[in-house]
């Protein structure tokens, strides 16, 4: 008889408010995002204590959890204030916090009692043992670092009770969880307490430096602008049957960075790849059109990253890229009129007459059309919407929804 699957929770990342109620109206079962103070994302779009409030009426509406990240590394000084803020979040309702420092893990359990607490995967958690001993000290979840294989999670998970969180999709840091001094050195910014300067993402240069003291490059005799320590992306969406599986409580998206496209797209597909395999694990067949969606987004090239094995060169950024997204996020419905078919658009790219676009919403829908017609919002015709965030009206072949995403081919 096949065991009972918990169906795992779809955690999307939201840097902004309008980034929160995108992810969890695209199928986020929880959000995470940065207050501000004790984060690790200072440039994010960090959240007020009012924006919290309404971020959290908003998931209450779709049954949704918001989490908010406190992982910093802190230094003398850092941990003021802490319990203060940390009952601030219990009393706003956040679901948990998210934490990494034993100091702030203590300051929240003694100032604000009640309100959960989540190991950051910048504490670095790959066995057993580890999630055990952070279980006693009464934490409910780890993050697992992620230089964890699947095997090892599977071990884990025969060990122990903690629920399991793990990054599925998104960025790839080149060093070891919660362990980069590189922004550090390179740009005074500490990326343990929020100032990452992405170093690692920077272009270099190789050189050999012959006996003349001339510089040539190392390959064809010209310089080449490389990177030299990037690693490409995560994708998990060909493994969910493992993850599910192997008892993964919380699949976890990285990028509060990232746009709305973005988080809308990689929350869409992940919902459903997890809805699919769940209903019918023994007839679940893979569906191409998600991986292919995944492509419409912006982002590096793809990898399961350590699940299975050490990432090789291949899960380097060298060189001229394989693979580049080919759609371009152009706006977003803000209403639609189905007797008259006409959509009001807020857009976000330049667009216009005769643009090839795809329309797509929550539970995976899409349509495509020609743009035929485009009006202002004084109703007068117009051939193309060049103006950031100015609104437009178009009509469409198909019915489409509040909050539906249009992209274009590049």
């Amino acid at each position: 008889m096949r065991k009972i699957l918990k169906k795992p929770e779809v955690l999307a990342p939201a840097g902004t408010l309008e980034k929160l109620k995108t992810a969890i109206y695209y199928g986020a079962d929880a959000v995470y995002i940065g207050g501000d103070a004790y984060g690790l994302r200072s440039r994010a779009g960090n959240f007020t204590y009012d924006e919290m409030r309404e971020g959290v009426e908003f998931a209450k509406k779709y049954n949704a959890k918001v989490y908010v990240a406190a992982n910093m590394v802190t230094h003398e000084g850092d941990e003021i204030g802490a319990g203060e803020f940390f009952r601030t979040l219990r009393d706003i309702g956040i679901s948990a916090v998210i934490v990494s420092d034993p100091a702030l893990i203590e300051s929240c359990a003694m100032e604000a009692p009640g309100l959960p607490i989540h190991l950051s995967t910048q504490a670095s958690a790959t066995n057993y043992q580890t999630l055990e001993f952070w279980r006693n000290e009464g934490l409910e979840r780890v993050v697992l670092a992620r230089e964890v294989g699947m095997a090892e999670i599977k071990e884990i998970r025969e060990q122990t009770e903690v629920e399991i969180e793990a990054f599925i999709h998104g960025a790839m840091c080149i060093s070891y969880s919660g362990r980069c001094v590189l922004s550090n050195h390179m740009s005074q910014r500490d990326a343990n307490r929020g100032g990452c300067s992405q170093s690692c993402r920077w272009k270099y240069d190789l050189f050999d430096l012959p006996i003349s003291g001339e510089r040539e490059s190392l390959v064809g005799g010209q310089p080449l602008e490389e990177f030299s320590m990037s690693a490409v992306d995560m994708s998990m969406i060909h493994h969910i049957p493992e993850l599910v599986e192997n008892g993964v409580d919380s699949l976890k998206i990285e990028g509060r960075m990232k746009s709305i496209h973005y988080v809308s797209t990689v929350s869409n597909v992940y919902r459903q790849a997890v809805d699919t395999y769940c209903a019918d694990p023994d007839n679940y067949v893979f569906k191409q059109e998600w991986e292919d969606e995944l492509w419409k987004v912006a982002q590096r090239e793809l990898s399961t990253g350590f699940y299975y094995g050490v990432p090789t060169e291949d899960e380097q950024l060298f060189g001229k890229r394989r693979k580049i997204p080919a759609y371009g996020f152009i706006g977003q419905v803000l209403d639609y009129d189905p007797l008259t078919q006409i959509a009001t658009i807020q857009q976000r790219n330049n667009f216009g007459v005769g643009d090839d676009v795809e329309f797509y919403g929550p539970g995976f829908t899409h349509s495509h059309q020609v743009i035929e017609t485009l009006w202002n919002e004084e109703d007068e015709a117009i051939d193309r919407a060049p103006n950031a965030m100015m609104t437009v009206k178009t009509k469409v072949t198909t019915p489409v929804k509040r909050y539906d995403m249009i992209r274009k081919l590049r």
